[in-house]
């Protein structure tokens, strides 16, 4: 049915009208007899849905100054016209016409709209004083019968810009539409292949996204933009051979483009397929790491510039995934960045004293991340925050990225000062600098580059690491990794470059969740009222191909057990291979699905039975969530703090029924929460009874707080016997 748009309607835009690639107009008398009205209007609407470009166009209806007739009718004639082509069963349309009606705009409004207008259908009776007042004399003009001749041909570029503007609103089957429609008769620019293959890619459409980019790099062999995403959605989608050979070719074809040497030696898999494939790309990297250092010239301005853009755009998240100590290479890897930071920045690497305390006493403490928003890697920085005793300590945030929501909010509303600046490294680091800061905190170093290589750099007299992502960052330039006494094991120091402050409990005063009350059924995510649902949603690189037989374990001794993979597509060879070899089928048990909004995600929480945690690196936010729901969860902890999140959790809140030594007994109790009700209802009872124990813990924050003040005053009291 025909939309409606008028003067009250401020925010005139593509959004507000639909507008398409071919939009036209007409301005019907309305006072003419409503037998004529309707004939010419039947034609013309009859025209736009049989159209060959339908799909593509827009038709826009005056229906101001209706004198006799209201609005209303104008509305109720032209769905009435819409309604009877429709129901004419020789009509092969798909859907019904976009149509606009438009009421009444000022002349500002219409000047937003002009531009958008391709043509203007003449009519034998029109409303000739709304032409005038409207401003769209200029408009071209075409008759009736000249509607059909009317293509996209000729509205290349119109429709090319059309694409581009609706997939930044995230339209992606609209912008496929329009791209693939320009294409058929036009080569596309680098921006529209890069953009098509997104669109594809956001709808799971892989095979597409990759022939998309691979048609755009024959036109353009040189396009850098190209390259780096294709070799993207290889590693992403597990094809990691495919990657680094496409790494390879970027390198024949851009020697001076320093990211695709980044690419070509360290790519890493996001999962593997055995345990012999870990320890190959283990040693893979710490070769080729080593070749890539022997490589890296930093003599001449291009090579450090060049260098400096690579490490903006790559980073080497997934090396700690393979579950071993990774301090060393991870050092050798830090090493370089930093020899390439102080190579562009050398006025930003010496070291800093610590500033005198002003008059007020407080120590000016900042934190800095491209994550202060809803986001696992820092949401549990805001009970830092939330917590701090102003009174002693002036909070300083660094927001480098540009997603802000409720939580960035939160983060303005606890700081003194709050430093929105998205995407400039240089312009951040003068600010961090002019703010003569006494501690600067990353909360999380190893998932946004950009911040790797500020943290590679001497900002403040004391920088920190924390548990956003819990690994060290070896970079020479930060002091000490602060992290948790319940999380880390005796010999935790060897797994650090950074001196390690243990905090009591887990180190963080994590807000508890808001998790609501349960409004689904397990009928709404199609999954069976008498199954045991084992929620399994950490995300993909969490789970080594050594761990796989568990599930098929579980499944052997829980007949209705069904697995439940938010996001773990990438697996499902793999555990084919694992439940084959106990003679299961695992699409009797795994269950692959997308749950888009947090709301679903909640809702399986409360819907699941048990939450099975991964090996070697456990959850941080979905463990927590998890607890909130009072959703049962079997741990087993690893050897190193990130395998020990989980673990640390339920330490705290008492409820340590389900924590396993080893994998024998992690199988066991799965099973036994399966198949026994009456201990999950008892589980999660006494879990409901003890968040008051986990969530909102201050004790930390207090500590905290005593070690910023034990660091600035052992450092203001050596430099006063230095001097």
């Amino acid at each position: 049915m025909p939309s409606h748009i008028d003067e009250t309607d401020n925010r005139m835009d593509l959004v507000t009208l639909n507008l398409k690639p071919l939009n036209v107009l007409i301005f019907p008398d309305w006072n003419q007899p409503e037998e004529s009205l309707y004939l010419e209007l039947e034609l013309i609407i009859r025209s736009l849905v049989s159209h060959p470009e339908r799909d593509f166009l827009t038709l826009l209806i005056d229906v101001s100054e209706t004198l006799e007739k209201s609005e209303l009718d104008a509305s109720l004639i032209v769905s009435g016209i819409v309604m009877n082509i429709l129901m004419e069963e020789d009509l092969e349309i798909n859907g019904e016409p976009e149509i606009i009606l438009l009421e009444n705009l000022n002349r500002s409004q219409w000047s937003d709209i002009v531009p958008q207008i391709q043509y203007r259908i003449k009519l034998n009776a029109e409303n000739h004083q709304a032409i005038a007042e409207s401003g769209t004399a200029q408009i071209p003009v075409v008759e009736q019968e000249q509607l059909r001749d009317i293509t996209l041909d000729s509205q290349a570029l119109i429709l090319r810009e059309f694409g581009n503007q609706i997939y930044r609103q995230r339209r992606y089957e609209a912008a496929i539409k329009h791209y693939q429609r320009f294409l058929v008769s036009h080569t596309g620019d680098i921006e529209l292949y890069g953009n098509l293959s997104e669109c594809l890619r956001n709808l799971n459409r892989i095979e597409e996204a990759i022939a998309s980019l691979e048609e755009g790099i024959r036109h353009y062999p040189t396009a850098g933009k190209l390259h780096f995403e294709i070799i993207k959605i290889y590693q992403h989608n597990g094809r990691t051979k495919l990657a680094i050979s496409s790494a390879e070719k970027a390198t024949e074809i851009l020697p001076n483009e320093y990211v695709f040497q980044l690419f070509k030696h360290l790519t890493l898999p996001i999962v593997y397929n055995t345990s012999d494939e870990i320890n190959f790309y283990r040693n893979r990297f710490v070769l080729e790491l080593e070749k890539l250092i022997q490589q890296t010239s930093l003599k001449t301005p291009e090579d450090k510039i060049n260098a400096l853009r690579g490490f903006s755009s790559f980073t080497n998240f997934y090396l700690a995934y393979q579950a071993h100590n990774v301090v060393e290479s991870q050092s050798k890897y830090a090493n370089l960045v930093h020899q390439v930071m102080t190579a562009n920045y050398p006025q930003w690497v010496q070291a800093q004293s610590m500033p005198a305390l002003l008059e007020n006493g407080k120590i000016r403490v900042g934190y800095i991340s491209s994550y202060l928003h809803s986001y696992s890697g820092t949401l549990w920085l805001t009970g830092w925050l939330r917590y701090c005793n102003h009174q002693q300590f002036e909070v300083y945030c660094y927001y480098t990225g540009n997603d802000p929501d409720p939580i960035t909010e939160q983060f303005r509303l606890y700081s003194d000062q709050f430093r929105h600046i998205p995407h400039k490294l240089e312009a951040v680091c003068q600010q961090i600098i002019d703010d003569k800061l006494h501690i600067l905190v990353f909360p999380e170093i190893g998932m946004d580059a950009p911040t790797i290589q500020i943290a590679a750099l001497r900002l403040a007299p004391v920088q920190c690491s924390a548990w956003g992502h819990p690994v060290t960052s070896g970079l020479p330039t930060v002091d000490y990794f602060i992290s948790s006494e319940l999380m880390e094991p005796e010999s935790a120091q060897l797994h650090y470059s950074e001196t390690l402050i243990k905090l009591p409990n887990i180190g963080v005063s994590y807000p508890k969740p808001t998790v609501g009350k349960l409004n689904n059924t397990r009928l709404d995510f199609d999954l069976p009222e008498d199954a045991v649902i084992y929620l399994c949603c950490q995300a993909p690189f969490k789970y080594l191909p050594q761990y796989d037989f568990i599930l098929a374990q579980i499944a052997r001794h829980v007949p209705q057990a069904q697995f439940i993979f938010p996001r773990g597509e990438l697996l499902r060879e793999r555990l084919q291979r694992a439940f084959a070899a106990v003679n299961l089928d695992s699409e009797d048990y795994c269950v692959f699905r997308a749950i888009p909004t947090r709301q679903e995600y909640i809702a399986i929480n409360f819907l699941s039975d048990v939450f099975l945690d991964t090996f070697t690196w456990s959850g941080g936010n979905t463990s927590l969530e998890a607890i909130a729901c009072n959703l049962p969860i079997v741990t087993c902890p690893g050897e190193f703090m990130r395998g020990i999140h989980t673990y640390s959790f339920l330490k705290m809140l008492g409820v340590t029924d389900t924590i396993a030594q080893n994998e024998e007994e992690y199988i066991q109790i799965a099973v036994k929460l399966g198949l026994d009700p009456e201990w999950r209802r008892d589980i999660a009872q006494r879990m409901s009874q003890r968040h008051d124990n986990l969530f909102d813990d201050q004790v930390c924050v207090t500590a905290l707080e005593n070690f910023y003040q034990q660091i600035v005053r052992e450092r203001l009291e050596s430099y006063r016997q230095q001097s």
